[in-house]
């Protein structure tokens, strides 16, 4: 089958690789027909690069049609739909059964210190094949895919695998009421999307991001957005908006891609010069992140208020403005999307005739998967008003 690989720092690559085939008793073989492409993605594409191997297979949004079913399986069948969550969760295990998929048990990668594997990982997170792909074999095949009505194009569904759950949960553990004020920090997919949920919601959503397009959609679909050239005019508009107190959360959707903090930059960027023995040790140890959007959220929030960090960051040794955070009285919250304790209530939304949070135009681009190289770079440096692409195998 045809599949992108990572090749190098910077470098993916659309091959043949084998066919997936069925392992255990309980997997299931799947077509894929539409799989996305994330954020978390172009973490592989260079800042992890030290955790991946040449022929990695990548992509973790998928939906498709069961092709092959493992003899233990019961739930599924071939020709049935199904939209495969990005952790790989069994659905049974302690964690699970209290809503922590993303640190099942069953999948822990405990030689990483890390948590529930996911598809089209590093080795970080089980180095398990990814999504972008023509075929997938999905593990757990009666408790992991999300069984999906045939009919609608796959763009209603396809976000249940990790925009929608990843934005879904950000929202619920900013903790909000209707009418209380939400900043999202960073319009790419997942700012927008929990923008969207918060104003289904009834939330006074505010959204700032360096990019005019991304920041021109969430404002049509009713975002206030706050345009600053830099973090200090940002937490001074967002104090005069909400009478000198700061807005009741706030959700960081950048993670370590923020912008302005050239010496971290730097850092990160020498690390990924280094041979991989020598940048996978200081990429777990050291702070090599760009904090600058964490702390942007730590500013605006008020008093008592919560910041949900949905936006991925690796380096244990940052500094954190704890002194701030305590006397503020700031609650902190974050971690991978637990999809599978989410996708009931979302699916039961998006199977209602009225498209809520507008999935059906949510993507902005609709790529053949050999594209995928070009479409890494372009969307890593925002071009052409990317903000989601979705590839067709």
């Amino acid at each position: 089958m045809r599949a992108v690989t990572w090749q190098g720092k910077g470098r993916m690559s659309v091959e043949d690789v084998p066919d997936p085939r069925i392992e255990q008793p309980d997997d299931v073989v799947v077509r894929v027909t539409s799989t996305g492409l994330c954020g978390s993605d172009l973490h592989l594409y260079d800042p992890l690069a030290p955790f991946m191997e040449p022929g990695d297979v990548v992509g973790h949004e998928p939906i498709g049609v069961v092709e092959e079913v493992g003899a233990a399986v019961g739930s599924l069948r071939v020709g049935d739909r199904v939209v495969v969550p990005f952790n790989v969760s069994c659905g049974r295990c302690w964690m699970c059964a209290r809503g922590l998929h993303s640190q099942c048990e069953t999948t822990q990668n405990t030689e990483q210190g890390t948590g529930a594997s996911l598809f089209g990982y590093s080795k970080l997170y089980g180095q398990v094949p990814g999504a972008q792909a023509e075929y997938l074999r999905v593990p757990f095949a009666d408790t992991l895919p999300i069984k999906v009505p045939d009919g609608p194009p796959d763009d209603r569904f396809v976000f249940l695998s990790d925009v929608l759950p990843t934005a879904w949960q950000a929202v619920e553990y900013a903790d909000l009421r209707p009418e209380d004020t939400l900043l999202v920090l960073g319009a790419g997919p997942i700012g927008d999307m929990c923008a969207r949920i918060a104003l289904m919601r009834g939330i006074r959503v505010f959204v700032t991001d360096p990019v005019v397009e991304r920041m021109q959609r969430v404002s049509a679909y009713g975002a206030e957005v706050i345009v600053t050239d830099n973090d200090t005019d940002t937490v001074t508009c967002v104090l005069e908006l909400t009478r000198g107190r700061g807005v009741d959360a706030v959700i960081d959707a950048v993670g370590m891609e923020a912008h302005g903090s050239p010496v971290a930059e730097s850092m990160a960027k020498l690390v990924g010069f280094l041979p991989d023995r020598l940048s996978e040790p200081i990429m777990r140890t050291a702070g090599v992140d760009r904090l600058a959007a964490l702390h942007l959220a730590m500013d605006a929030v008020r008093r008592g208020g919560t910041v949900s960090v949905v936006g991925v960051y690796g380096g244990p040794m940052d500094p954190m403005p704890l002194m701030e955070m305590f006397d503020k009285q700031i609650q902190l919250r974050m971690g991978q999307a637990n999809v599978r304790h989410w996708s009931d209530d979302i699916l039961a939304l998006l199977l209602e005739p009225t498209d809520h949070l507008g999935v059906d135009s949510f993507a902005t681009h609709h790529l053949p998967l050999e594209d995928a190289p070009a479409a890494y770079h372009d969307f890593r440096e925002k071009n052409d008003g990317m903000v989601k692409v979705l590839f067709q195998p």
